[in-house]
């Protein structure tokens, strides 16, 4: 079947969109063992940062791949410039992501190899989607006079303001041990005044920031799943705050993810 095959395409959207739903209901009860979760009951793991870099990079390289095949095969959507726009504040994300962010972490946390197997899939995958509407499924001229649209201007207000909240967000919470302190602390300032988890907040933003500015069914079915993810993972964290600071944390009154709602 050719990469491109647009059957191929729809079929996978299709099934991401439909597994979003018991990932969630999954994730409920079970909670992805990295980071300040981390346990050894998910078997093998190695250094969080070359975790991180092993799990993110694949969407990046995937992504990359997709475009230089797109070129190859001489698809109109692979130089026309608004796809290229689009797609290269994708490319900027995961730039981030897996060359920049990693280098940043404190710590000695661990990432299971489970755990980074199942990233990889995820990112190579969804890089696929994206770059595959961006530069090979979309209509001829669908992005014509895509600057004077709403939906553009909208989404990437949206996209800057979840990238800048995600990332302050990160700063905080690399910020709160000095060197050597093993302790546990309350994240403060920023959208942490109003959730528990300021850095997942930030990252659903940003992806339905991309999702209405690339106005594409791959870019919604991202953000569906960067909840599906998430926010059942902010509610664990949520528990565990609660459960290791009592009052001194419920006091806060803050929701999990989304700020007033949830």
């Amino acid at each position: 079947m050719e990469l491109f095959d647009p059957h191929l395409y729809w079929s996978l959207l299709v099934a991401v969109a439909i597994l979003s739903l018991p990932v969630f209901i999954c994730l409920q009860w079970i909670n992805a063992g990295y980071g300040v979760m981390y346990t050894p009951k998910w078997g093998p793991a190695i250094s969080n940062r070359i975790g991180w870099i092993a799990m993110e990079l694949p969407a990046l390289l995937c992504f990359v791949g997709v475009w230089a095949a797109a070129l190859y095969h001489k698809l109109p959507g692979a130089t026309e410039p608004w796809p290229l726009v689009i797609g290269a504040l994708f490319a900027l994300h995961y730039i981030h992501r897996s060359l920049i962010f990693p280098l940043l972490m404190r710590g000695r946390s661990k990432m299971p190899l489970t755990i980074i197997a199942m990233g990889v899939i995820f990112n190579a995958l969804n890089a696929y989607l994206i770059a595959g509407w961006l530069f090979a499924i979309v209509p001829t001229g669908y992005y014509d006079g895509w600057a004077r649209t709403p939906m553009f201007w909208i989404g990437l207000c949206v996209f800057i303001t979840g990238a800048a909240i995600n990332m302050h967000s990160d700063n905080i919470i690399r910020h709160l041990r000095a060197p050597g302190d093993r302790g546990h602390y309350i994240p403060r300032g920023g959208m942490f005044r109003y959730v528990t988890s300021a850095n997942y907040f930030g990252e659903f933003t940003e992806w339905v920031g991309y999702a209405i500015l690339s106005w594409s069914w791959a870019g919604a079915v991202f953000a569906l799943w960067t909840f599906a993810n998430l926010a059942p993972r902010a509610s664990a964290l949520h528990r565990r705050y609660l459960s290791e600071f009592g009052d001194q944390y419920a006091r806060l009154h803050r929701k999990r993810i989304l700020p007033y709602i949830y």
